[in-house]
């Protein structure tokens, strides 16, 4: 099986060196590896730190691959006067497509009304929202009659909603967005680290100047892994905690009570056929909040739920039967032709919000911005929108600048890795043509993996599946640091939600290009195939 040799200052690998950290001192060490510790990694490491990323699990195995998939501002945050947090995101919609193109791809948005009234008020809403985000005349919605706006979305229930607002939003991938930002960190030189869970911070207190000893622990595995439970340490000027739903825990005592309050967002994923929708479309539930309906490749999935969760942080949240009943309900009204019922469902996932918390508030009102605590050089960062992770690692640099005693600056912006296309839909042709393959296979692998789309597959790329192939396997663990089968199934090839059916079959042959090139013994094989399996079954064990 062929190893990739590539240019890494092009092509910027995600490696594993847990024991090579031991006794390295660290301008900054970030605590986290989701969307908001990639981006502050990247804008530190651009601005000439000497950067470490720890993350206990998987990169993105959080939150930062559980959301509503959307570069959006939120619009419903206008009506919580939030306009500040609203105008920023809507900007960085615009900023995030100029980065990486696949990543933020501009849809068109559906609004639908019940009465004239109500669509006045939308309509009020989205002219502050795209004057708030300069959206250009090219991107908003032109329409001389309800007859055109009803042809954007037929299956619409026009009779219950014969009004709509249309305007533009972007759709991502989130898992691969953060893949993006960590590789774009690493060509600024940070070191990262998977599987590499911070055990203990402890300050380190001198005359003038407070520093800290991290103590790393290797969770990568299970406890036949060979450095599973080894520990290292490393020093740091300063510290950045991103770890979003876990950074209550890393608080030093000296920030105060409880600064958080988590909230669990499911979504579920059924078959596009079944609920054949063309565009965004945001409808409205009994309790006054919003869901948004999404197409994508041959599925649609419908998000989110917002309410409490108590139990504390949790990598895989439990997705309930009241949770996916819930998520249903209002398809009947908006969708009734379309008749989705639990037995339709193939796939779900379920994360937590860390909200900053706003005592007397349900999930549903809280505000979605961002806050930063700082002592002595140990910076936390909470709440915040996957829209504004840009704007929260600027926030969060100026700070470590602070401690430091150090102006900072990153440059101008540059493409994530991947990010540098001039014409998307040319490249998505030339995949097509180059590699024979249908038009919906080359827009999945364009998505996904950039302008190295053609660098990962090769000359004669080997398929595994209808719509996938080998070097995607190898591109994952070679190239994006995957560890684990569930690594490659759920965040690099993103099988598990959005080819369900594919994933089950497929996943022998992957497991087989993984056990070579991680050096995985036949036991370790097969405990990684039955760990996925059974992952895999727990995303519909709402219907057991």
């Amino acid at each position: 099986m062929p190893n990739l040799h590539l240019d890494q200052a092009k092509h910027p690998r995600l490696t594993r060196d847990f024991s090579g950290l031991d006794g390295n001192h660290y301008d900054l060490v970030v605590v986290g590896g989701g969307i908001t510790g990639a981006g502050v990694a990247r804008y530190a490491a651009a601005s000439g730190l000497r950067v470490l990323l720890a993350e206990a699990n998987d990169y993105g195995s959080g939150t930062s691959s559980r959301s509503t998939k959307l570069i959006h501002g939120g619009l419903r945050y206008l009506a919580m006067g939030d306009i500040a947090l609203v105008r920023e995101a809507a900007l960085e919609r615009k900023i995030l497509h100029e980065m990486a193109p696949h990543l933020a791809e501009p849809r068109w948005m559906v609004l639908p009304a019940k009465s004239m009234f109500e669509w006045l008020k939308y309509r009020v809403g989205v002219r502050v929202y795209e004057s708030l985000g300069a959206v250009l005349d090219s991107d908003r919605f032109s329409n001389s009659a309800d007859a055109d706006v009803q042809a954007a979305e037929p299956d619409l229930n026009w009779e219950e909603y014969p009004y709509a607002c249309i305007y533009r939003e972007y759709l991502t991938d989130d898992a691969r967005l953060v893949l993006a930002t960590l590789r774009s960190a690493v060509s600024h030189g940070a070191q990262l680290c998977s599987y590499c869970k911070v055990t203990d911070i402890t300050a380190l207190e001198q005359e003038d100047t407070t520093s800290y000893q991290v103590t790393l622990t290797s969770s990568q595995g299970d406890p036949a892994h060979a450095d599973f439970g080894a520990r290292v340490s490393v020093t740091a000027s300063s510290v950045v905690n991103a770890a979003g739903p876990w950074a209550e825990s890393l608080l030093p005592t000296k920030v105060g009570p409880p600064r958080l309050r988590l909230s669990k967002g499911v979504h579920i994923v059924v078959p596009h056929k079944t609920l054949p929708v063309k565009n965004l479309v945001m409808i409205g539930t009994t309790d006054n909040r919003m869901l948004f309906v999404i197409p994508r490749g041959r599925h649609t999935y419908i998000g989110t739920t917002d309410t409490p969760h108590e139990g504390g942080p949790q990598t895989w949240p439990e997705v309930t039967a009241a949770d996916v009943a819930y998520l249903l309900e209002p398809l009947a009204r908006y969708f009734p032709k379309s008749a989705v019922s639990e037995s339709d469902v193939v796939a779900s996932w379920a994360g937590l919000r860390p909200l900053v918390n706003e005592p007397g508030k349900a999930p549903k009102e809280m505000s979605r911005k961002d806050e930063i605590w700082a002592v002595d050089g140990f910076i936390s960062i909470a709440g915040g929108k996957l829209t504004g992770f840009r704007k929260m690692a600027e926030s969060v640099l100026a700070e470590v600048g602070k401690a430091l005693g150090r102006d900072l600056d990153a440059g101008p912006e540059q493409p994530l890795v991947g990010g540098d296309i001039p014409d998307l839909p040319a490249l998505v042709e030339e995949v097509s043509v180059r590699y024979q393959q249908p038009q919906a296979i080359a827009e999945r692998l364009v998505r996904l993996y950039g302008n190295e789309v053609c660098v990962m597959l090769g000359d004669s790329p080997e398929p595994i599946s209808a719509s996938m192939f080998a070097q995607e396997v190898r591109w994952a663990i070679q190239i994006e640091g995957a560890q684990s089968l569930e690594d490659v199934v759920y965040r690099r090839l993103r099988l598990a939600w959005f080819l369900p059916a594919e994933a089950e079959p497929a996943l022998p042959a992957i497991a087989d290009i993984a056990a070579e090139l991680l050096g995985w013994s036949e036991v370790e094989r097969l405990r990684q195939l039955a760990h996925c399996r059974a992952r895999l079954a727990s995303d519909l064990a709402f219907a057991a």
